[in-house]
């Protein structure tokens, strides 16, 4: 007499099912930040994104409810591999001369190394930052770079080497500009200068430049006597302080 055996089938976990639809959100947003970069925000349709990510537009619609929608978690994104990245770094904000030395290297190489970055954010400013408006984490990562400049300006405040009257914002700003600027505005520079600003060479001079011009900037009224020259060591009148406390800028 033949015995049936019931054959059990695997269950498809809930966790395979949702890794699957990470996967394809994540894909889109991938896709969905080339074609922003590439075309606009006008020009990066619907269409364009699902046929990069090969998917479909009602999978975009699903994970991102409209094409606004997908716009911000672009720009979110950009703006959270940005802090990720600067997050990375182990600043010692004890020796502030030096982090604010690794704050502006970073600043000016992140935007050098992600082109897609500046032109993303040249689209939004386009359309007047109404899109990043909406956002709120857009702002958290924001908040976290000022506040990783304030401990520096505050630990350099208080060993004497920095100005009193900085305000963190300002510095973030005049860090950003500089790298932003030179980035943004490289192939017309390039051509109304008559020099080729994206050579390892100029790159490094501005690199250069830029960090004497900030530290000169923010050191105290009597180390402005100080000569420091330019394109060397900036660091030589920074004080011989321990590793007290370590800060990672975010």
């Amino acid at each position: 007499m033949a015995v049936s055996h019931s054959v059990t089938k695997p269950q498809r976990r809930t966790g395979v099912r949702e890794a699957a639809a990470q996967a394809t959100r994540d894909s889109i947003l991938k896709s969905a930040t080339k074609v922003f970069a590439k075309y606009g925000y006008d020009g990066g349709s619907v269409e364009k994104i699902s046929k990069a990510a090969k998917s479909y537009d009602r999978m975009i619609y699903y994970y991102f409810g409209s094409k606004e929608g997908l716009f911000i978690a672009v720009l979110e994104g950009i703006y959270k591999s940005m802090d990720d990245a600067e997050a990375a770094i182990a600043l010692d904000a004890s020796r502030p001369v030096e982090a604010l030395t690794e704050v502006i290297r970073f600043v000016l190489g992140y935007y050098r190394k992600n082109p897609e970055f500046v032109t993303l954010l040249n689209t939004e400013n386009l359309h007047k930052g109404r899109h990043i408006s909406k956002s709120l984490r857009a702002r958290e990562y924001s908040s976290r770079a000022v506040a990783i400049i304030a401990e520096i300006l505050a630990s350099g405040s208080a060993q004497g080497l920095f100005r009193k009257d900085l305000v963190a914002r300002d510095i973030y700003l005049l860090i950003a500009s500089t790298g932003y600027f030179y980035t943004s505005n490289r192939h017309t520079l390039t051509a109304f200068l008559g020099e080729p600003l994206e050579s390892p060479e100029a790159i490094t001079h501005w690199e250069n430049f830029v960090i004497e011009t900030l530290l000169r900037t923010v050191r105290a009224d009597e180390a402005q006597d100080t000569h420091i020259p330019p394109h060397e060591d900036t660091t030589k009148w920074q004080k011989s302080q321990p590793a007290a406390s370590r800060a990672r800028s975010s």
